[in-house]
């Protein structure tokens, strides 16, 4: 198998709102909270008209961008056996995405990310992991991680405990490990994890810019630059109008946004532009190349509604 991806495993519920929508509800807008209460995360529901229903989860929207550009991919995730957790095994086997994990009742039900799309194209999203959230190291197949030429980790998976000890277990048996950081907020909250991984792990980090600054509380871009200069290993990052960056010990490449898109909703767009990246990766393209085809995967997704073209 070319990549494997590890994430959590999350029915993306895709609704339009305005912005007195995220205001009143005390959301900040572009970014992601955590809900830890099942009732409170089902009242934001209740006012809204649900666009799209769609098997989610960062990491789980590159695998199947990967698959549709025409490689073996697989993924493993946590669901429970339930309404959400079949339709989101059925998601994934569409789009021929193997998927390596036997769902079970569990505790919890299977992840929902509420996705507000607000009328700027910007997406604020509210996700409860429910079972998602409660990965092990007993949910990892060992076998499929040895058989991947590249494991595939998202941050947003990352977490004290059971997770992390996941994560441990999926990077110790990995040929090769790429991450990314996922979102602002995760970075902050787990710093010197992730910067522990950034440096000794991680073979291919991605992240945007505003994820990456923090990250290294860095002072301006020159910084990251040179932060990822000393560092030996490949850093991707998404730049917004700015563009792509790749920068591989003292090799930096650019490459430009393209230009004249009709926005739509900028859902997925990190996630497709690292299934670009990686798909050229594993066929052996220019690291250009590379950057070309992320781009490319994150204009067609952001000119249509949802996470996967």
């Amino acid at each position: 198998m070319r990549i494997l991806g590890i994430g959590n495993a999350i029915v993306d519920v895709i609704c339009k709102v305005d912005d007195s929508f995220i205001v009143k509800n005390n959301l900040t807008k572009s970014t992601m909270k955590l809900f830890f209460d099942e009732s409170e995360f089902k009242k934001l529901l209740i006012d809204l008209k649900i666009e799209k229903t769609v098997s989610g989860g960062s990491v789980a929207n590159s695998i199947v961008g990967i698959s549709q550009l025409g490689n073996k991919a697989g993924f493993i995730g946590k669901i429970s056996d339930d309404e959400f957790g079949s339709k989101y095994e059925e998601g994934l086997k569409k789009e021929n995405v193997e998927y390596f994990y036997s769902k079970k009742k569990e505790e919890l039900p299977t992840g929902t990310c509420l996705i507000l799309v607000t009328p700027d194209s910007e997406r604020t999203m509210c996700t409860f992991l429910g079972t998602a959230g409660k990965i092990n190291e007993n949910d990892i197949s060992l076998d499929a991680i040895k058989k991947s030429e590249i494991v595939f980790l998202e941050g947003y998976l990352w977490d004290e405990g059971e997770p992390k000890k996941a994560f441990d277990k999926a990077i110790h048996y990995a040929n090769k490990v790429a991450m990314s950081l996922s979102d602002q907020f995760c970075v902050d909250r787990h710093k010197p994890h992730f910067l522990k991984l950034v440096r000794n792990k991680l073979d291919i980090t991605f992240a945007n810019e505003q994820e990456i600054t923090s990250l290294i509380e860095a002072k301006n871009f020159d910084e990251v630059i040179n932060f990822s200069k000393q560092l030996n290993k490949l850093i991707v990052i998404t730049r917004g109008e700015n563009g792509a960056v790749a920068i591989n010990g003292k090799e930096i490449i650019e490459s430009d946004i393209q230009k004249n898109l009709k926005i739509v909703d900028l859902t997925g767009a990190g996630d497709l532009f690292a299934a670009g990246f990686l798909h050229g990766y594993v066929n052996k393209l220019s690291t250009k190349e590379c950057l070309v085809k992320g781009t490319e995967m994150s204009s067609k997704v952001i000119q249509q509604i949802g996470a996967r073209l």
